[in-house]
């Protein structure tokens, strides 16, 4: 029932990262610092196993009780944006000046041209669907970054003004495939743009569950990252103990954040790439060995973020490989297939078994299915497994009468006429 333990050495920066958060939160942190790390890297292009080259985003969701202190992965996350924050300043400051001498102007008189250089990064979540593609387009490559309190608040973007389509936005967003819309007037926002979306998000396990429950078998879930928080019997006298963050732990991360930032093209790190292969092994063969068609769903793409999670150490390590960069990279492929079971494994093999009931069987010649000489026992078995309804009363009957079986009374058994 207890989820997979952090290991006991970590590479230097997720060290950093976690030192200041309490234990029973670090295992959260640790999960929860990737989408920001990622929306630092422009143009990198990660090398896979597959041939195929991928992008570091990442969707991280805590799921966890009431007042258990999933608001601790915050805490880093501000430092690890501080820099991209500072920059976004500067464009709203731009794009607020603009706005303002366009306001300023009567409706006859040109209006000045949107200046270029607008890319913001950090948004809120409340933010519409032309807004959402305009600083995409803004952005030239560039992740997007939005930190949600609330899971549901995914809900203020809607896709083409549809409530409840966002989850085609997070699909996309993994893919980094094309999205955007088009409108007639020449005020509106025009864009095809490729989805650069990273962002993290807090829920409850109740309300994350109904949030998610149409999204289990359309590949949504296999595309977020899952992290909880245990703390075992609550204490309501236990207050966390957080450390001390401030300048010395600011000193301390921007070497990371440069090597992030200073980093272009693509990337292929041979060690990580064997990492894989054993850890896709190692899941795969748990899943063939429990029999479990859920777990082997969510393990390719679980086992493929963890390779982006290795990639971005490996980088911000100074391209050095290292064991703890691939066992915190291997820790963090069963913590999330961990959360995920233990939260959404129920509703997932629900959709699986429905799906496989839902497919449509090619018709097949009943009679040839049975053997020679068969009872109506067997031929009841033999229709339920095929799908059909149990009794076959009317169809042995069609077949005596169309001379295809004979009844022979005296053992109670049909007999095939050649």
């Amino acid at each position: 029932n207890a989820p997979p333990t952090l290991p006991a050495a970590l590479p230097p920066l997720m060290e950093l990262l976690t030192s200041r958060s309490p234990e029973a939160m670090r295992p959260a942190v640790a999960m929860s610092v990737f989408p920001p790390l990622g929306a630092h890297l422009q143009g990198v292009k990660l090398t896979y196993w597959d041939g195929r080259d991928y992008e570091p985003a990442f969707m991280q969701v805590v799921a966890a009780e009431m007042s258990v202190g999933k608001s601790a992965v915050n805490l880093p996350i501000d430092y690890i944006i501080a820099d991209i924050e500072a920059r976004d300043d500067v464009a709203r400051h731009k794009d607020a000046e603009w706005k303002e001498r366009c306001a300023t102007l009567k409706s006859t008189e040109d209006k000045p041209t949107r200046p270029k250089g607008l890319a913001v990064q950090v948004l809120s979540a409340d933010m519409t669907n032309a807004a959402f593609v305009q600083r995409l387009a803004d952005a030239k490559g560039r992740f997007l970054y939005t930190m949600m309190d609330e899971v549901e608040l995914l809900d203020a973007l809607k896709t083409n003004g549809r409530a409840g389509s966002v989850s085609q936005i997070l699909r996309l967003a993994f893919d980094r495939g094309m999205y955007g819309q088009e409108r007639v007037a020449a005020t509106s926002v025009n864009e095809q743009v490729r989805v650069r979306w990273n962002w993290n998000a807090s829920t409850t396990i109740q309300r994350g569950r109904a949030y998610f429950r149409k999204s289990i078998a359309d590949g949504t879930l296999s595309r977020l990252s899952l992290a909880t928080i245990v703390r075992g019997k609550y204490d309501w006298r236990s207050i966390p103990k957080y450390g001390a963050y401030g300048q010395p732990f600011a000193d301390a991360l921007q070497p990371y954040i440069d090597r992030l930032n200073t980093c272009h093209g693509t990337i292929l790190c041979p060690e990580a790439l064997e990492w894989t292969k054993q850890i896709l092994d190692e899941h795969i063969s748990f899943a063939e060995s429990s029999d479990d068609e859920a777990y082997a769903t969510l393990s390719f793409r679980a086992v493929l973020m963890g390779f982006l999670r290795a990639m971005v150490l490996y980088v911000m390590n100074g391209m050095v490989w290292s064991s703890e960069i691939g066992e915190f990279a291997a820790w963090s492929v069963r913590y999330d297939l961990w959360c995920k079971m233990r939260f959404f494994g129920d509703m997932l093999h629900q959709d699986l078994e429905a799906e496989d009931s839902a497919e449509q069987r090619t018709p097949s010649n009943l009679l040839d299915l049975l053997p020679h000489e068969f009872t109506r026992q067997q031929a009841q078995e033999m229709r339920m497994a095929q799908g059909r309804k149990p009794n076959p009363r009317m169809m042995l009957g069609q077949w005596v009468h169309r001379g295809y079986v004979a009844y022979d009374d005296t053992r109670g058994v049909y007999v095939k006429v050649k």
